[in-house]
């Protein structure tokens, strides 16, 4: 059973909520303290989901203006490591440039999902604030410049090596499935007793589904980090 303080944790960094006025983060950090190695961020990339699947993925890596191929790969697979400007425009660790989540999406979730993150993230490296941001979402989705999400979007974030978020650090390993915006009701999300939760990102139209599940992508168990 997961604890309420820790769905909220994990709400935040990525649900839609009111940017807070005292948040911590108000506007962008230097462009360095979003940076990683590329070597490092390679291998984190990769943390995110079992070898079997990381392994043969494609890998993007933050450039100084968007998400780049690091490496090429072959089953579909895409692997990156999130930074906090993938998260929902008005989440109070937007600009939090501690956040670093490694995520391993299915060819599905890389069509339906990746460019959300692709378009955030250029308008961050460009230097928009999240007020311009937020009108150019409206855009964009006035415009239907977002695909529509595919059925079977999923993705993998199975890391130990992962900041998600202050409070909850690495939380816990688990799965993420990307819909339209919908009802968290009619999959039994967020309710007592139920392992499903449910994070909308109202700004942008669209909930995500996580499951949490007991391993860490190297096999070990989530057990062990709590």
């Amino acid at each position: 059973m997961i604890r309420t303080a820790t769905k909220l944790t994990l709400a935040l960094l990525l649900s839609s909520v009111a940017f807070a006025q005292t948040s911590p983060y108000p506007r962008m950090a230097p462009l360095a303290e979003y940076q990683m190695t590329r070597d490092a961020e390679i291998a984190m990339a990769r943390s995110a989901a079992p070898a079997s699947i990381s392994a043969d993925a494609e890998i993007l890596v933050l450039g100084a203006k968007n998400y780049e191929v690091a490496a090429p790969g072959k089953n579909g697979f895409v692997c990156m490591v999130l930074r906090s400007f993938a998260a929902a425009i008005d989440a109070p660790e937007f600009w939090n440039p501690k956040i670093r989540g490694p995520i391993c999406l299915n060819a599905e979730g890389a069509r339906s999902w990746l460019p959300h993150v692709r378009m955030k993230a250029e308008w961050a490296l460009a230097g928009l604030s999240t007020e311009q941001m937020a009108e150019r979402i409206k855009a964009a989705l006035a415009a239907k410049e977002y695909p529509p999400f595919e059925p079977g979007a999923m993705s993998y974030m199975m890391s130990k090596d992962g900041y998600l978020s202050d409070n909850g650090g690495h939380w816990h390993p688990h799965l993420m499935f990307f819909v339209a915006a919908t009802d968290a009701a009619a999959w039994g999300a967020n309710l007592p007793g139920s392992p499903v939760l449910a994070s909308p990102d109202t700004p942008e139209h669209y909930t995500i589904f996580l499951l949490t599940v007991s391993d860490w992508s190297d096999g070990s168990s989530a057990e062990t980090m709590k």
